[in-house]
């Protein structure tokens, strides 16, 4: 390759943008690290259920440093990654779906929820397919917000790149660094720009509700992995922007 290809990342400014921006090097690729989501703790604690359902890293860990105890709760994560935080912290992880989302807890669930409360701790972004499919089969559903999820100040250089053309690729993690990409670009002038500059690149999305978003804003994604994991993200959409990588 005549230069390194270009991937932007959105991941947040922690060891999970230092592990992205690794990752890509290692795949000989150059990481524009852009993070488009800060976590914002709210201070509150998992709620106490029958069912106490994580859905992120950043969930467990601000649950372990309130002190959280699931007592004889069935604790679900809703994939990997959230379970190993768990048992990181010295949880027990009852459920996790084969399906690592919201539609794929509520499958493995739905049969055994009915007249049991249901605890979701999560951030102020939660997909309501989560909460309304357990309430819709039966459970008494409670959400506790532990942190939100705002656009950091100063993001967008990603946005300016592609709409140079000089991004050759974009990861996105979640429907929300969709959002945030956008509203950076607006704030920068160059929505449109950066939305054929994407279209003209490798776009990459974790999952079909990532994807969902990115199209009904016109923004063409070109690669979904099977699970929704970040490092498969990552391969794919390096290995799609070089088709002679593995030449």
């Amino acid at each position: 390759m005549s230069r390194d290809v270009r991937v932007a990342v959105f991941r947040p400014d922690d060891e999970r943008l230092a592990e992205a921006e690794q990752l890509l090097d290692s795949l000989g690729a150059e990481a524009v690290a852009d993070p488009m989501l800060e976590v914002r703790p709210t201070g509150d604690a998992p709620d106490d259920g029958d069912y106490v359902i994580l859905t992120s890293k950043t969930g467990v860990e601000l649950a372990a440093e309130s002190g959280w105890e699931p007592g004889t709760a069935t604790v679900c994560a809703i994939g990997e990654s959230t379970a190993d935080a768990l048992r990181d912290a010295g949880y027990e992880v009852d459920v996790v779906p084969e399906e690592y989302t919201s539609s794929g807890l509520v499958e493995a669930l739905e049969d055994e929820v009915e007249g049991k409360r249901v605890e979701v701790a999560r951030s102020d972004h939660g997909s309501p397919v989560l909460t309304e499919g357990l309430a819709e089969a039966g459970g008494d559903v409670h959400e506790t917000i532990l942190y939100e999820l705002v656009r950091p100040e100063g993001s967008g250089e990603s946005a300016d790149l592609a709409a140079e053309g000089e991004l050759d690729a974009a990861a996105f993690t979640s429907s929300l660094t969709v959002a945030h990409f956008l509203d950076a670009a607006e704030e920068r002038g160059v929505r449109e720009e950066a939305i054929a500059g994407l279209n003209e690149a490798v776009v990459g999305a974790i999952g079909a509700p990532t994807r969902e978003t990115a199209e009904s804003e016109g923004i063409e994604v070109d690669v979904v992995p099977e699970v929704a994991d970040f490092e498969k993200l990552a391969c794919a959409v390096v290995e799609a922007a070089t088709p002679t990588y593995h030449e």
